[in-house]
């Protein structure tokens, strides 16, 4: 997304931000099962939710490509962590964009 001049660096700034911490949950709290993982990646979504607010403002939003890259990353995090088996779609089912 920093390579599209449709996205604000800084509004990609904070959604990087937000997977970060999304990171330190999961090492912190070490979620045994997909979905303790799930109720971490919605509460990150969520924040995601509250951050299209902001593209909105900046004349952007969360549009389909920025939803896939921000699905791909979602998914690159909780495999990282060991959750192969997590499903795309219901790590960021809370997603209103």
């Amino acid at each position: 997304m920093y390579n599209d001049g449709y996205f604000p660096d800084h509004l990609v700034d904070k959604g990087k931000a937000i997977l970060l911490s999304l990171c330190g949950r999961i090492e912190t709290e070490q979620p045994a099962d997909l979905a303790a993982l799930y109720a971490l990646t919605h509460a990150a979504t969520d924040e995601f939710n509250a951050l299209q607010e902001e593209f909105d403002a900046a004349g952007s939003e969360i549009e389909t490509v920025a939803r896939d890259v921000i699905g791909e990353e979602f998914w690159f995090v909780a495999t990282a962590y060991g959750f192969d088996g997590a499903d795309i779609e219901e790590l960021i089912a809370t997603r209103d964009w």
